[in-house]
């Protein structure tokens, strides 16, 4: 058995659509004997994750299977390997900076208990 890992994008449309074009990129890690197997389960995935709700202001949200647009095989899992990168650009650093900043912090503090367990 060998592991890949398959980038499966959605479609988000909420209400008429009349807003920026969202999509959701996951990454997931697929077992799979070889490369067309993996790619099935991936496709297999994805359309089954396709969902259609209404949010909390009574707008239809769906979530539209697009397509696998990567797939790539991990021939050992190592601590530390990179899985995954995507430049950003942003038009104002400083605030982009200031966000990560925040997400991290509040990550720290609400996992403090299971990060103090690990030292």
């Amino acid at each position: 058995m060998n592991w890949y890992l398959s980038k499966i994008i959605f479609r988000i449309i909420c209400g008429d659509g009349n807003h920026a074009a969202q999509f959701d990129e996951q990454l997931r890690l697929i077992s799979a004997n070889n490369v067309q197997e993996a790619y099935q389960k991936s496709q297999l995935l994805g359309s089954g994750e396709q969902d259609v709700f209404y949010n909390k202001e009574k707008q239809l949200v769906q979530w539209k299977f697009i397509g696998v647009s990567d797939l790539y095989q991990l021939n050992e899992l190592i601590d530390g390997a990179e899985l995954y990168s995507r430049i950003e650009e942003k038009d104002n650093a400083d605030s982009y900076i200031q966000v990560i900043h925040k997400k991290s912090v509040s990550f720290q503090y609400s996992h403090s208990q299971n990060i103090l367990s690990f030292t």
